[in-house]
């Protein structure tokens, strides 16, 4: 008999499309550093309120929030997925308005960030911390 390999958990939060949304991912992600003993978590959360804001405003459907350290250098992974079918793109600068500066602050703050779509529908953007 083949030996089996079972894939780690990866640690998963599903949030209704509300106002508090961000916040509970912030705090999913704050809980999931401690556990993984990674002392600053202030980049991870800011980040993971902006894609799950982003989800928030411009997707559908439920929100998907998924953690997990990249196999090849141990940085923390944000996923956020969404049954909407645009893809986030950072916006030109613009001084005068009073939003869309999140996905250039991700792209500040993260290693790399990306987006791709879902076979069942919708998207995933994600960042490496």
């Amino acid at each position: 008999m083949a030996p089996t390999a079972v894939a780690p958990e990866v640690p998963t939060l599903v949030l209704e499309p509300s106002g508090r949304a961000p916040a509970l991912a912030r705090r999913f992600v704050g809980a999931w550093f401690r556990a993984w003993e990674i002392a600053d978590d202030s980049d991870a959360r800011v980040v993971v309120s902006e894609l799950v804001t982003n989800a928030l405003l411009h997707g559908e459907g439920p929100i998907v929030v998924r953690l997990f350290r990249d196999e090849g250098d141990g940085r923390p992974v944000i996923e956020v997925w969404d049954g909407g079918t645009g893809r986030p793109a950072v916006q030109p600068e613009d001084h005068t308005a009073t939003g869309g500066r999140g996905l250039h602050l991700v792209s500040q703050l993260a290693v790399e960030w990306g987006t791709r779509p879902l076979l069942e529908g919708g998207k995933v953007t994600w960042a490496r911390c």
